[in-house]
């Protein structure tokens, strides 16, 4: 009955406890030995982080040896098998929920608007094959252009397998890289083209190289650049022919189910190649050969039909760059008085084929369809290939960049690319069509050539409130791939006044030469000519038109503020950009 109580030191610890205090007493004794060893070798407190890791050690050890322990039991092994069986039944339902979310949203949206006649499949946008006996771009000269990198059916051509020695012949260099200033006139500022630099910059090349032929004795401007570029003739007159073919498609690999991965080499090409004939057409008429001019131009204006049927947003722009470079000689004609009557009837045909505001609508359908292709294709890859599409496509997936994939290192991004149910990605393309259709094709009414700042004003505010708000799984292609539909839109509205003040400013320039002078309005165009002329772009007014006591006049369009301004030009912060924001619009001819 007298039980002596038992020692505390024989008493057995078991539990959490008991594993935490001996856990204590270890790092404890691990940085006790560290610190002495730190004191005896001069190291003194530097080597506390290796205490803590010795400590962290234990800790692990301690973790992995309870966890092994609590798996022995029978029962916490079926609760465990339940817990994960639980698990893995809430995230197939959630995949299978988000899936069908996703899908059923895009199938619901794509039915109502296939009903009003929209289409989503990018095949639907890919312009029929032509004859390659009838196709411009099929012909050796224009073939040049691509097929160093480039198969006959548009597939990239392997670094190793390419033919170095293929030569593109469209790729004119005019010497420009050197040149201080070119001194090319630009007709929204009313600026006619000096060639005395470039003349003093070919002879100055001269000197040191033979890129360019010079005569012994300086000739006219004019003449002397024309001798320079010369050594184009022969290509040139290759692409003349070649023009004379009635299609273009160039050979692109439109059945890829990756729209991404399509080159477009032939771009720069016909870049390049309204740039010569822009400099030509310039020289030619300050030497007053205007049948040699109107040909240049003529062929400048056909070639940016070559990519018309590509359903790219990129093709339509550098096919406006292209149209507004062919302007400049057109206007320069008209300024001197050197067209006659019928040169300017072949450039008012030639610019009536243009239609910007119905080729940005069909452009931007195309550039809606590419992009749910695209997010098709995605979505369809494994882990690492989905990460390693977002970085060829450009997209930086390390640096903290501010999104919602920014954020996340390399490893966790790909973990998270994978992860996503195939329903986000389906939301995706929903979010991107909903604002192509919403937002790009809104503000454009090309049946009546008709562009509404104000609407612009809706949609603009819209992108602004979308690209600024949080990027999330299910609109982040959108943000990827949505082009500036801002800028595109107001691209394709300023070239489209500028076709239409050229031709109206023609149709003055044939008034004068019948009639002596200037018509008092522009009325008295329709009724000398029986044609009716472009409206006013923005409002769908008349064009603004007075007669100057110059014997010249003014044309211009209200511009983007819709608001006649009397036809004045301003200018970005002052300097000698002209600013589209504001002002008016303007075509008018330097003061003599």
């Amino acid at each position: 009955m007298d039980e002596q109580p038992k020692s505390i030191w024989k008493k057995s610890w078991r539990g959490t406890g008991s594993s935490l205090f001996f856990l204590l007493l270890l790092g404890l004794s691990a940085l006790i030995v560290v610190a002495v060893i730190g004191k005896m070798c001069g190291i003194g407190f530097e080597a506390v982080p290796l205490a803590g890791a010795c400590f962290g050690i234990g800790l692990l050890v301690w973790a992995l040896f309870r966890l092994v322990r609590w798996l022995c039991c029978w029962r916490n092994i079926k609760r465990s098998l339940f817990g994960l069986a639980c698990l893995a039944t809430f995230i197939a339902l959630f995949y299978a929920e988000e899936n069908w979310r996703g899908k059923r949203a895009w199938d619901n949206f794509r039915r109502e608007w296939e009903a009003k006649g929209e289409r989503f499949d990018f095949k639907a946008f890919v312009p029929p094959p032509v004859p390659d006996e009838q196709n411009f771009a099929m012909t050796p000269v224009v073939a040049s252009c691509y097929n160093y990198i480039l198969s006959r059916d548009g597939k990239k051509i392997p670094y190793e397998k390419r033919d170095t020695n293929l030569v593109n012949r469209l790729m004119f260099d005019m010497g420009d890289a050197d040149l201080p200033t070119n001194g090319l006139g630009y007709w929204v500022k009313g600026t006619l083209t000096d060639l005395r630099w470039r003349q003093e910059h070919y002879r100055e090349l001269a000197r040191t190289t033979n890129l360019f032929a010079v005569p012994a004795q300086p000739q006219s401007p004019a003449a002397d650049v024309l001798l320079a570029l010369s050594k184009f003739d022969g290509t040139v007159e290759e692409l003349r022919q070649a023009n004379q073919l009635p299609y273009s498609r160039f050979p692109l690999n439109y059945d890829t189910d990756y729209p991404a991965e399509i080159l477009l080499p032939s771009l720069a090409a016909m870049k390049s190649s309204a740039q010569l004939l822009r400099l030509r057409a310039i020289a030619e008429l300050q030497t007053g050969q205007t049948e040699k001019a109107l040909a240049d131009v003529t062929l400048g204006l056909r070639l940016t039909e070559a990519n018309h049927s590509e359903p790219f947003l990129i093709s339509h722009l550098v096919r406006m760059a292209m149209v507004d470079l062919m302007l400049q000689p057109i206007y320069e004609g008209l300024a001197a008085r050197q067209w006659t009557d019928p040169e300017l009837v072949a450039l008012d045909e030639a610019l009536a084929k243009i239609n910007f505001l119905a080729d940005y609508r069909l452009s931007m359908r195309g550039e809606c369809a590419s992009v749910c292709a695209i997010t098709d294709y995605i979505s369809k890859k494994s882990s690492f290939q989905r990460y390693k599409t977002l970085k060829d496509l450009g997209v930086d997936t390390t640096a903290e960049n501010g999104t919602f994939w920014g954020q996340l290192k390399p490893t966790a991004m790909t973990t998270a690319w994978a992860a996503m149910p195939n329903g986000w990605f389906t939301q995706n393309k929903m979010v991107t069509a909903r604002s192509t259709l919403d937002w790009a094709l809104r503000p454009v009414i090309p049946e009546q050539q008709l562009l509404s700042p104000q609407a612009y004003q809706v949609v603009d505010r819209s992108q602004m409130s979308f690209f600024g708000g949080p990027t999330l799984p299910w609109n982040f292609m959108a943000k990827l791939f949505l082009p500036a539909l801002g800028a595109s839109v107001k691209k394709a509205g300023r070239e489209q006044i500028s076709v239409d003040l050229a031709r109206t400013a023609i149709a003055l320039e044939r008034y004068r030469l019948a009639r002596g002078e200037f018509p008092e309005t522009l009325t008295a165009l329709e009724l000398q000519f029986s044609t009716k002329l472009p409206h006013d772009v923005i409002g769908g007014g008349p064009l603004k038109y007075r007669r100057e006591a110059n014997g010249t006049f003014t044309l211009y369009s209200i511009g983007w503020n819709e608001r006649d301004d009397g036809g004045v030009t301003t200018y970005r912060n002052g300097g000698s950009a002209p600013d589209f924001e504001t002002g008016d619009w303007v075509w008018r001819y330097p003061q003599k």
